[in-house]
């Protein structure tokens, strides 16, 4: 059986920090990292791609808004925001990933899934929510939205007063279309799914699917995905050109490669940026205790290389057992 890859596009695959986010210059950014995933099909990998919304989901929030405020226009809860961007974006990809496959005469069925992915409504990441999203908010709106519509705000450091909505980050738990996405992509299909970390959902009582207003990690998300649907390896892309232990401190190391028992420590000892670099850790490291063969951190334009290029590159050992029966999931 062909060897099967997740692939996460990090945020920078769509939209570099630099750009105003038009579409062209988006699907140029597009078409570049799907260039980079061109040799895992043709050495045979079946592939899933899964990738970041964070600029897109951001500008439908500031588009909700100004609806609002000025044409009166309900505003859409997060879950159909996240939606709304699995679908735009798993359109785009889909196409260009096309036009790719015909430049290199490779025929495949790319197709893309809307995915929903369960977390526990009622956990700690509810209780106590984290993530930033939308504009910066004056503190008086911030309290009549609050009283409004029962959103939670918390003020940024940087805005001189200014306050932003924050959501709860829960935890992953299953992602319910994984069997068909599983059937697809080993029936030889490229499935694009998991945009934005899923959908989050939660089961009630009486066994029926409910939204939420809340964000999951990408890196997190996709870990799940490709444990669930047995990949051999996960690859996550980033922008970053390299990886950094003590990340902007004055003792800042380089590192390319490094290994399970190694990955773990430097994590227990808060080596990682903590909005950065820490989750794909996490993510990597979750992929490798619950089966994946191989894990990879690196920029897109370094995938291929086998011998240089900043990776971190995880790969199970049945030593690792040892060093993860407690380590709790990202």
């Amino acid at each position: 059986m062909s060897k099967l890859a997740v692939v996460a596009l990090g945020g920078n695959a769509l939209q570099r920090d630099f750009e105003k986010g038009t579409i062209e210059e988006q699907e140029q950014n597009t078409f570049v990292t799907l260039e980079n995933l061109v040799f895992l099909l043709k050495d045979g990998y079946d592939l899933v791609i899964t990738h970041g919304n964070g600029p897109q989901v951001g500008d439908i929030l500031l588009k909700n808004d100004a609806g609002e405020a000025v044409y009166a226009i309900p505003q859409m809860p997060l879950d159909i925001c996240v939606a709304g961007t699995q679908g735009e974006i798993g359109y785009m990809i889909e196409r260009i990933l096309r036009n790719v496959l015909n430049k290199h005469a490779i025929k495949k069925n790319v197709i893309g899934i809307i995915s929903q992915i369960v977390v526990n409504h009622q956990g700690e990441a509810f209780r106590n929510p984290t993530k930033r999203i939308g504009r910066i908010y004056t503190r008086e709106l911030a309290d009549k939205l609050t009283q409004e519509k029962g959103w939670f705000f918390k003020e940024e450091q940087k805005s001189s007063g200014g306050h932003r909505r924050v959501v709860p980050s829960p935890e992953p738990l299953d992602i319910l279309n994984k069997g068909i996405i599983h059937q697809l992509v080993r029936q030889g299909n490229i499935v694009i799914t998991a945009g934005g970390g899923g959908i989050p959902v939660y089961i009630d009582d009486r066994s029926d699917i409910r939204p939420v207003e809340a964000v999951i990690d990408k890196d997190a998300a996709s870990a799940l995905l490709a444990s669930s649907i047995e990949a051999d390896e996960f690859y996550i892309l980033t922008d970053v050109p390299y990886i950094y232990l003590n990340y902007k401190k004055p003792n800042q190391q380089v590192v390319e490669f490094l290994d399970y028992k190694d990955t773990l420590e430097y994590l227990k000892q808060g080596m990682f940026g903590e909005g950065n670099m820490k989750p794909k850790i996490e993510a990597a490291l979750y992929f490798i205790r619950n089966g994946g063969k191989k894990s990879i951190i690196t920029e897109a334009t370094k995938l291929e290389d086998k011998r240089f290029g900043s990776k971190i590159t995880l790969e199970y050992d049945p030593e690792d057992r040892k060093h993860v029966e407690n380590y709790p999931a990202p």
